[in-house]
């Protein structure tokens, strides 16, 4: 399996989750925000396309990470890749698991079952578009006010930051 990476893995982030963390940057989305962070990552055609294997071997590589954050981009674009490093890294590394998603948990319910099971690895997941009306720099791992911090367990919210 294959996924497109917008750029290379970032290691030791510390903006990006709480605690030290690898940031797996995914090229592909629809949602086109004004205000944009990335737009760069827009292109679905962009980026690279790296084998997930290889994927797992550089993250293998790192040290002193505590968890692993899926950004872009939409990572839900390329949930069965994210999917499968996700599950590889909790069960072989032992991190917890974030992502954003300019989609929200309730369409992320409703859609594929890809989509699903994805949802259901991550510890927090970050969702909806960002809205430049809405920007706030005062939130954490937040971009606009509009977007939730949502901590998950088995896909299920827990709680909401």
């Amino acid at each position: 399996m294959k996924i497109r990476l917008a750029a290379p893995i970032q290691s030791d982030s510390i903006v990006d989750g709480e605690g030290l963390r690898a940031v797996i940057w995914t090229q592909g989305c629809r949602h086109r925000c004004p205000g944009c962070h990335n737009p760069e990552t827009w292109d679905e055609a962009g980026g690279k396309l790296v084998d997930v294997e290889e994927v797992k071997r550089e993250l293998r590589s790192l040290r002193g990470q505590e968890g692993l954050t899926f950004s872009g981009g939409e990572p839900f674009l390329q949930a069965a890749a994210c999917l499968e490093i996700a599950q590889w890294a909790r069960k072989e590394m032992g991190w917890n698991i974030w992502s954003f998603s300019g989609y929200t948990y309730e369409e992320l319910l409703k859609d594929d079952e890809e989509k699903r099971a994805f949802l259901k690895e991550l510890e927090v997941l970050i969702d909806g578009p960002f809205v430049l009306a809405k920007r706030d720099i005062n939130l954490r791992f937040r971009g606009s006010s509009n977007q939730r911090l949502l901590r998950l367990k088995n896909g299920v919210i827990t709680a909401i930051m």
